[in-house]
C-alpha cells in the first residue's frame, strides 16, 4: 500500500514537472516579466529522487529499477547544465516521461 502511495506521488510530481518544462518556455514568449528559476527544477529533482529511492529500495525488477534511475540521471544532467552553463537541455523531458512510465508500470504491477 505504501508503494502505491509513493507511485501516486511520483506520477503527480513527474506530470507537474513535465507540464512546467513544457509550459514555461511558452510563457517566456509572452512578455509577462517572468524568468526561469532553476531551483524549481532542482525541487522536482529532489522530490523525484526521494520517491524513486523509496520505491526502488524493495524492488526486484531490475529493468524497472534501471528505468527509474536512468530517468533521474537524465533530469540531473539537465538541472546541472542549467545551473552551471545556464542552458536548458531537453533531457529533462525524457527523464520526466521515463518517471511517469516507470511509476505507471510499477503501480499496475501491484497486487490489489
Amino acid at each position: 500500500m505504501k508503494s502505491k502511495i509513493l507511485d501516486a506521488v511520483g506520477i503527480s510530481a513527474a506530470v507537474l514537472c513535465l507540464i512546467h518544462c513544457i509550459a514555461f518556455p511558452l510563457l517566456m514568449i509572452i512578455p509577462l516579466g517572468i524568468s526561469h528559476n532553476p531551483y524549481i527544477d532542482l525541487a522536482f529533482l529532489v522530490i523525484g529522487s526521494i520517491v524513486v529511492y523509496r520505491v526502488t529500495k524493495p524492488m526486484t525488477n531490475r529493468w524497472l529499477k534501471l528505468l527509474f534511475w536512468a530517468s533521474i540521471f537524465l533530469i540531473s544532467v539537465s538541472v546541472l547544465a542549467d545551473f552551471i552553463f545556464e542552458v536548458h537541455i531537453p533531457l529533462i523531458y525524457a527523464g520526466a516521461a521515463g518517471l511517469i512510465i516507470g511509476h505507471i508500470i510499477n503501480f499496475k504491477n501491484h497486487k490489489h
